[in-house]
Formats: C-alpha cells, structure tokens, sequence
C-alpha cells in the first residue's frame, strides 16, 4: 500500500515490525535485554543479611541473595549438577521437597548438591572431598548484579567487572544520577505497588512517557496540576530542573499539595516541581517533592508488557500515624490508565497493514532516543 510523503519538520518512527515482529522481541531479548543493565526490583526486598528473592528476567529464574558484607550477589536458578531449579514451588503436586534458600546455604532438591550465597559449591554428597573432584570448577553460573538508588539492576551477560554490586553511574545509565542526586531515593521505601498488564510493545509504552504532546488530550487531571503540558505540549520544557506545577501547586496529587513534608536536601526549584527520568532499558522515574513513582516494564511479548509500579515514600513519613498514600496512589493510578488506553490504541493502530511506521512532531524530540537506542544495541537495525 503506498506510503505518503513525509511531512515537513517531522522525523519517522521506527518501523511498524519494531514494535509486532516476534522475531525482533527475540532479538531485543537477546542482543540488548541480556546485555543491559535492567531494573529488577529495590534494594528493601533484599534488605536483610541472607536475605533472597527469585526474580524471572526474560525466562530466565534468577536468585538474588544479601550477602553478610552487605553486598549483593546474583545467580541463574540452576543447578550445575544436573540443571535442577533449586528454588521453586512444588504445590502443584501438593508437597515440598527439600531444597532451595536456606538461611546462608541453597541447595538443590535433586541430590543435595549445595551453595553459598555467593554462589560457591560447598558440598556434592559422596563427592566432597574426594580425589578428581574440584567443586571450584562447579559454582552458580553468575548473573550481573549493581544497584543505584535503591534500585537493584541485573545483566544475564555479565562482564568480569558486574558480578559483585556496586553503584551505576551516569556512563551506564545515563544522567538520571546526577539529575536527581538530590533525591533520597535509597531511602525510600514502597507504601503502595500495582501491578498492569498492558496490551503493547514495551517501546510504546517508553516513547508514550518521554513526551507530553499527548497529555492535553488523553490527561486532564495531569494537566490541571501541570497546565504547561497542555498550553505548550511539552515543547521547550526544562526536564533538567524540572517542570513546573500550576500556582499553589507543588505535588502529584489532585490538590497538588500534600500533608506529607518534601524530602529534605531539594533545591528551592525541586520542592515545587517534577522531575521525570527514563532509565532504559525498563525504569521510568517520576519523582515530587514528597514521593516517586518507579515504574519497571517487564516485556512479555511483541504485544504485551506487565508494569509494575512503586510509590516511593520516605520511611520517617510513613512512621506517622496520618500516613495514607492515596492522595498520590490515585492520582498516579488515573493517569496511568489513560496512558495504558491509549498505548493499547496505538499497538492496535501498528498492527494494520496500513501502517509501515508513524512520524514524529518537533515537541516528541526525546522520544527519538529510542531510534538511537535500538541502534546502539540492535545489529544492523
């Protein structure tokens, strides 16, 4: 079917298959998911010393442990013996088999073969100790592990350098560090989660959060709080030191204000504006004066992802006994249905064979860092 013209002042998207083709999610899995940092979940779900949490990453089961020095450690959920998964649930077949983390130790159901959270092969019944046997040769296949704040982040192709935690900077994830270094993040805690499955591409979803041309027509409560969405459709806004609330306004929440303090350390422009960050390849960051919105999108296929929010809150706020995140949880929770809607429109408009790629208007100008990001991770994309 023929194509039109390109209109003046407008850049074209990436193509329709990017965002329907199995192949390409394949690839995307394979050529930039397994070789990226990816959010994974925060720091507090590991927060104790010998503390694990089994997180599927792409298919894949991984095992992420506190060890006693406080670092993080990450592993595939497989054992080298045999290839059993060692921790699992085996209520389907109404029991519990012997395995899986146990205080400082994993150990594999099948034959008892067991690690330390490190990941070192500790003991192979009948076979510790014994001559030809060298159980260094035989530890968890490892998993890249980092975190940055209080975000933790894993990589299924780790380089020597990512197997032991260490702290994300501005050349691995970009300027979020330095643009929100303001903000206690490490020190926030989850008051509310929920969970959406959305009938799209996870690089709509990306693109649809790194601009507001849309947030007029699809946004009104948003754009009450934030009237620049609207009058200027995200052109020309200061996403460096953030976006302005209407008068009187200094919060996400209908009133635009709060009974919770703003977090202490913000510059004068941070307790009165927002600030938004998209951390690729899966972290969209939204951040008030008093709270955040983590937003991590787990891609489950050419046409689905699951986004799992976080509202983020000081711990000594939460302490009170007047705490109730409603005021932002609602708020949020408006607004991202309406980006879900409309982003099930667009992987729905994508999917006709009408449609060979759409165009972007000059205030979508961020959005065209997914072009370049794709390219940097995609051979020959």
């Amino acid at each position: 079917m023929p194509q039109p013209e390109k209109p003046a002042e407008l850049e074209k998207s990436l193509p329709s298959s990017f965002y329907t083709d199995a192949l390409m999610f394949e690839r995307e899995r394979r050529e930039l998911f397994a070789r990226s940092w990816v959010c994974a979940g925060r720091e507090e779900e590991v927060e104790d010393d010998g503390s694990t949490k089994i997180i599927d990453l792409f298919g894949e089961s991984i095992i992420v442990a506190r060890l006693k020095d406080g670092s993080l450690r990450a592993h595939y959920n497989v054992c080298r013996h045999r290839g059993a998964r060692m921790c699992s649930d085996d209520a389907k077949w109404g029991l519990s088999l012997r395995g899986g983390a146990m205080g400082e130790f994993i150990r594999c159901p099948y034959h008892q073969w067991t690690y330390g959270l490190d990941g070192r092969l500790v003991n192979a019944p009948q076979l510790s100790g014994t001559d030809g046997f060298d159980a260094a040769k035989f530890s968890l296949h490892p998993v890249g592990v980092a975190v940055w704040g209080g975000f933790i982040f894993l990589k299924l192709d780790p380089a020597e350098g990512d197997l032991i935690s260490r702290t994300l900077g501005e050349d691995e994830i970009g300027p979020a560090p330095r643009r929100l270094g303001n903000y206690p993040l490490a020190r926030l805690k989850t008051a509310r989660a929920i969970s959406y499955e959305v009938a799209a591409n996870w690089k709509v979803i990306a693109e649809n959060y790194n601009e507001c041309y849309h947030c007029g027509g699809v946004h009104p409560e948003l754009c009450a709080v934030v009237p620049v969405f609207r009058a200027g459709a995200g052109l020309g806004l200061d996403w460096e030191n953030g976006v302005p609330h209407r008068e009187g306004a200094w919060t996400y929440t209908f009133s635009g204000t709060t009974n919770r303090k703003p977090f202490e350390g913000l510059s004068e422009l941070e307790k009165i504006r927002h600030k938004g960050e998209l951390i690729y390849p899966n972290l969209m960051l939204s951040v008030s004066a008093d709270h955040g919105a983590a937003f991590i999108l787990w891609p489950l296929a050419p046409n689905l992802t699951r986004v799992d929010v976080r509202f983020l809150f000081d711990a000594d706020e939460m302490a009170r006994d007047d705490f109730e995140p409603s005021d932002a949880v609602d708020f949020w929770d408006i607004t991202n249905r309406q980006d879900w809607a409309v982003c099930e429109r667009v992987q729905q408009g994508m999917s006709s064979r009408a449609h060979d790629h759409g165009y972007y208007a000059p205030m979508e100008d961020e959005s065209l860092d997914i072009r370049r990001y794709i390219a940097a991770h995609i051979k020959d994309a």
